[in-house]
């Protein structure tokens, strides 16, 4: 975790553009509503975190493990999730316009209703993935 944060920097709304998490374990973390632009999380274990409404455009989460995330309404424009962990993440509504997943496991996703335009999918598991609109 960056030098300049403490834990009690992340919560619900955290102001985390930029911040350096990779490798950081934000199990379970609720970052609801946090502006999360540009943040590297590679590597990061977000399993279970509530990222519902985040900002994550431009964020680095190439090999994350976001398995079970809840990432309902969540901006991921440009985002890089090459490689990441995905199954069973809640994406519903998510804006994943121009976003990166190239080889990533969405195993069991549900992608009802989230925007996929000019995302990178070659290589994903989407086995009993939901992308119903």
């Amino acid at each position: 975790m960056d030098s300049k944060m403490d834990q009690s920097s992340i919560g619900p709304g955290a102001d985390l553009m930029f911040a350096d998490l990779q490798r950081t374990n934000l199990r379970r973390a609720d970052l609801r509503g946090a502006g999360l632009q540009y943040a590297d999380f590679r590597k990061a274990d977000l399993r279970g975190a509530d990222l519902r409404g985040a900002d994550l455009r431009g964020a680095n989460l190439r090999g994350a493990n976001l398995e079970g995330v809840d990432l309902r309404g969540a901006g991921l424009q440009y985002a890089d999730l090459q490689y990441a962990d995905l199954q069973y993440a809640d994406l519903r509504g998510a804006d994943l316009r121009n976003a990166d997943l190239r080889d990533a496991n969405l195993r069991n996703a549900d992608l009802e209703g989230a925007s996929i335009w000019r995302t990178s999918l070659q290589g994903a598991d989407l086995t009993g993935a939901d992308l119903e609109r």
